[in-house]
This record gives C-alpha cells, structure tokens and sequence, in this order.
C-alpha cells in the first residue's frame, strides 16, 4: 500500500512484498529520474511517458511512475492531449506546468 507520508516524494507500492521492494530499490534513484524527466518536459511542448522515455533512453517502467509523481506534485499537468504510446494505446500527453522557455522572463 502506498504510504500516504512518503508519496509522492518517495516511489508508491501496492500491499505486496515484490511491490515494496521495487519501490525500495527505486527510493535512491526516483529523484534523480524526475529531474531529469522533468527537464525534458519543461523543453517540449508536451510529450508522452514514452517519449520521455525514449528521449532519456531509459526504460518506460522507470519514466512513468515519476511522471505520475510529478503530477502530484504539480509540476506537469495532463494537457487533454493524447497520443499512442509504443502499443499503440492512447496515452496522456504531459505539459509542463512551468516551460523552461518561460523561466527568467521578467514581465
């Protein structure tokens, strides 16, 4: 189960003993990942998980939790927009909330 203290800055996991090991061995690595996918959203104008993915060249199983916890903490959104993923599924288009092309503008 998902300790509702620790996510979304920590990986989540289901009630199951391989679920909380996987989010274990994920808590070194998860900050790192969100940044960096993070950065990748903040350049684009909305990408799904796998294009994340892809432009990191790492792993969808990694890039689309800490997508899903950058969600929750507000730093990308759901922009209505879908696109198929690799399997041809619809997947959510992430946008960031702040763009790096908008940041040290001064208005």
């Amino acid at each position: 189960m998902t300790d509702l203290f620790r996510y979304p800055l920590a990986p989540g996991s289901q009630d199951r003993e391989t679920s909380r090991a996987a989010a274990e061995q994920a808590v070194a690595t998860a900050p790192l990942l969100r940044a960096r996918a993070l950065d990748v959203v903040e350049r684009s104008n909305g990408l799904t998980a796998d294009e994340v993915a892809g432009r990191l060249g790492l792993s969808i199983l990694s890039i689309r939790p800490r997508l899903t916890e950058l969600s929750r903490l507000g730093k990308v959104r759901d922009s209505g927009i879908r696109r198929k993923n690799t399997s041809g599924r619809s997947a959510i288009v992430w946008a960031p909330v702040h763009p790096a092309r908008l940041k040290g503008q001064h208005r």
